[in-house]
């Protein structure tokens, strides 16, 4: 019964020793973690502002398409969901766009789409800016995630807001009393 009792008591002090050994390694590794994100963001920022975006590619040749997508373009500083802004500025050479939102600068150019939608892309960066009737967003397709989203220029706001008050009709309900049969 002895041995019984002071196995369990080694037991015990053992396993309190080895936890009080491993709680501080726990929160040295978050503080290690943490630092290392933090020293992976800052090389990131020194990345993105030594870059040079300020020409295009002489390469890209913009089909008439193209750019006619270009002169749909709102330009200018985009306000965006939670307090986020873009800017879209034209360039020099006709059809491009430097876009930036924080420390992530782009050149991009229009491509056509299959759905109408108006989409800028910067094929070196992996970025797409689309715009729609009443909203852009700013998007990364390197690390799959929206930079900036709901998005507005004023017509886009306008439009909106039109949309809010007038609702498009759905054509899977049936439609009003009130509508004339064809």
């Amino acid at each position: 019964m002895k041995f019984l009792f002071a196995s369990i008591v080694i037991a015990c002090l053992a396993a309190t020793a080895s936890a009080q050994t491993t709680a501080p390694a726990k929160a040295h590794s978050k503080k290690a973690v943490s630092a290392k994100k933090a020293t992976a963001a800052s090389k990131r920022q020194a990345i993105e502002e030594a870059t040079p975006t300020e020409e295009p590619d002489p390469r890209v040749k913009l089909s008439p398409a193209e750019l006619a997508i270009a002169k749909q373009i709102y330009v200018g500083e985009i306000p965006c969901e939670l307090g986020a802004k873009v800017s879209v500025k034209a360039m020099k050479r006709e059809g491009f766009f430097f876009v930036t939102r924080g420390i992530n600068r782009f050149v991009m150019h229009p491509v056509e789409s299959r759905t109408g939608a108006i989409r800028l892309e910067d094929p070196v960066r992996g970025a797409l800016w689309l715009q729609l009737g009443n909203k852009s967003m700013l998007m990364s397709q390197r690390e799959g995630k929206r930079l900036a989203d709901e998005c507005q220029a004023p017509a886009q706001h306008q439009l909106a807001q039109e949309m809010k008050n007038r609702p498009p009709v759905n054509l899977l309900e049936p439609a009003p009393a009130g509508a004339a049969a064809h």
